[in-house]
């Protein structure tokens, strides 16, 4: 299982995972390319230093991704609405 982390294909499996989720929230959801991107950018990017580190990379490598992470996540931020706050599901019923 180490050759697993070792080689980065445990942080190939979670960007393919972000890459169908982008796919569903596209098609499926109705969500606009931009939002979707914005959205799920910052962790994919997250997730390339993490891969960056697991096979040994040098530092900018690894440093980059993760600091182009925060001005897009900034971007996410700002593009938000007051529609956008998290809402239940459901009403909670109280006992």
């Amino acid at each position: 299982m180490t050759w697993w982390f070792e080689s980065g294909h445990a942080a190939d499996l979670v960007l393919a995972v972000i890459a169908g989720e982008y796919a569903l929230l596209v098609t499926r959801f109705g969500w606009s390319p931009r939002r979707a991107a914005l959205r799920l950018l910052p962790g994919a990017l997250m997730l390339l230093g993490l891969r960056a580190a697991l096979v040994g990379a040098a530092w900018p490598w690894v440093a980059l991704p993760l600091a182009a992470s925060l001005p897009v996540h900034l971007l996410d931020l700002m593009g938000r609405g007051p529609g956008d706050a998290r809402r239940p599901a459901r009403p909670v019923r109280s006992s």
